[in-house]
């Protein structure tokens, strides 16, 4: 089976994880299997995570190939450290995280991601829970108008709001084209714009049907705590608020944040840094890759070792 989705950064990412044979990992985004593919061969034993049901077939089709070393758990993030505790293997080596949503998925219009196919608008990764079409028929002006500009960067989100509302009294939403036409009314139309109006929308709809940044924070520190030390982790995003959340994380788990403000000063416990970085700041896509696959244009890598640290809690 040839896979639709090419995997970003994969020569960085494995680079990163520096995979070895004997060695245990996880692809905890594992889509149509590029990551997976590439760690089996350089011998490692792979645990897959995956919380969308239509990625079974690629799934079936790396166990083929790779009979016993390969296994699929449906799961979010947020459920890695319990995934592989499941699998009573006695150590992971390795995690690595591509964030967002997949080429794949976008080009199924029945899944209602693309404001550029006409389908259900729906934007559900794993088919469970409130769609987006529950969001924009359900939610008042304030929560709507909220996540259009916290999730999607939205300036005129109000306007965008106030469009939503309207049209839904009339009728409510049902397609992802309908939604995308009042948008771009709301906004103007397009006026030579780089980006299609409703880029920001659908991208707010989505992150918050799926909670993508509560789970990308949820399985940073699952990796965490999941990791042995030596263990590495990469993770690969697509957006700045994505971003932003494992600069942030890596950051002060590497001990490169600044204890408090002179200002404000804190007492705050001391903790022994539970990552150390593998290289500073993020990589990015090469000219070749960027010009061949759209996608890596704006992915950065991002990787960290786990030391032997303990595990962080959380602030009470």
């Amino acid at each position: 089976m040839s896979a639709p989705h090419a995997p970003v950064l994969l020569a960085e990412v494995v680079e990163a994880l520096a995979p070895a044979p004997g060695q245990v990992m996880i692809d905890a985004t594992f889509g149509a299997g590029g990551y997976t593919r590439a760690l089996l061969q350089a011998g490692v034993e792979v645990v897959a995570l995956d919380r969308d049901p239509t990625v079974e077939p690629h799934a079936e089709a790396v166990a083929r190939d790779f009979p016993n070393r390969f296994r699929l758990v449906r799961t979010p993030f947020s459920g890695l450290a319990e995934a592989f505790a499941s699998t009573g293997l006695p150590r992971l080596d390795g995690a690595v995280f591509d964030i967002g949503v997949s080429s794949m998925q976008l080009d199924q219009a029945e899944r209602g991601f693309s404001f550029m196919r006409d389908g259900p608008l729906d934007m559900r990764m794993s088919s469970e829970g409130e769609s987006a079409a529950d969001i924009v028929n359900g939610w008042e002006h304030g929560p709507l108008a909220h996540i259009l500009k916290l999730y999607g960067e939205e300036r005129q989100s109000g306007r965008v709001a106030t469009a939503i509302l309207r049209r839904r009294a009339e009728r409510p939403f049902a397609r992802t084209l309908d939604l995308a036409e009042v948008v771009e009314k709301a906004l103007g139309g397009r006026r030579g714009a780089a980006i299609h109006p409703a880029t920001r929308t659908f991208q707010a709809l989505r992150i918050a049907v799926n909670d993508e940044l509560g789970e990308l924070r949820a399985g940073l520190e699952a990796a965490e705590a999941a990791l042995a030390p030596g263990g590495r982790l990469a993770v690969v995003t697509f957006h700045s608020l994505e971003d932003r959340i494992v600069k942030a994380f890596l950051a002060e788990r590497s001990g490169n944040t600044p204890a408090g403000s002179r200002h404000a000063p804190q007492i705050v416990e001391a903790r022994q840094p539970s990552f150390e970085l593998l290289f500073k700041g993020a990589r990015e896509a090469g000219e070749a890759e960027r010009a061949s696959n759209p996608r890596a244009r704006s992915a950065k890598l991002r990787a960290a070792r786990r030391t032997d640290a303990p595990v962080w809690r959380a602030a009470a």
